[in-house]
């Protein structure tokens, strides 16, 4: 019985924090008018972002101006006790050809706790190799990746401020607090959003 009516509390709590989420997400971006509005929300999101980025650390403009290509993202999530999860939606940047790709990412938490969270992340591909995989394989962190600038190696000086999550593969990570140092993603899975692209 106890775990039965856990069970379902648990579940409640999981669709609550899903919709939270959603909804949120829906405050980030429109979700209603054509694609070529969504499409314009999201650049503008971007944008957005990315002047908040050079505004904290302005070395970071180079570097991406550098690499083959970069993605920005917009995450909204929430967590209620032992469920949780969060959504959002980017755009990835070929740098030599201009091409956009639209993407959306997906991220579930477990373990105890509740928050609210809202950032941006800044993806920086070194090589064009890794930007087309990003593209078209999608991307998933598992269920507990954390990586620390402070342990980027020697790239940390080059992408200050930024997190290595791979050989080559940078990730800046704002925050309503500024340039976050530490990168916790639980869960998280990047794919192209079939219905912008």
């Amino acid at each position: 019985m106890l775990n039965h009516h856990w069970l379902r509390s648990t579940t409640c709590l999981l669709l609550a924090s899903l919709a939270l989420s959603c909804t949120a997400e829906a405050s980030l971006f429109k979700k209603e008018g054509t694609a070529d509005e969504q499409r314009a929300e999201i650049r503008k999101v971007s944008n957005q972002a990315l002047a908040e980025l050079y505004k904290a650390q302005p070395a970071a403009r180079s570097q991406i101006q550098k690499a083959a290509g970069y993605a920005v993202f917009s995450n909204f999530g929430v967590k209620i006790l032992v469920a949780g999860g969060g959504s959002g939606r980017g755009i990835v940047i070929d740098n030599k050809t201009k091409q956009e790709t639209f993407m959306r990412m997906a991220e579930v938490q477990a373990g105890l706790g509740f928050g609210v969270k809202n950032f941006r992340l800044i993806w920086v591909f070194e090589k064009k190799a890794d930007l087309d995989r990003f593209i078209d394989s999608g991307w998933e962190l598992g269920a507990q990746s954390t990586a620390s600038a402070k342990v980027a190696g020697q790239g940390a000086s080059a992408f200050a401020g930024a997190i290595s999550v791979t050989p080559g593969v940078w990730v800046y990570q704002l925050t309503d607090d500024g340039l976050a140092l530490e990168l916790t993603a639980k869960g998280t899975k990047y794919y192209k959003d079939d219905a912008l692209n």
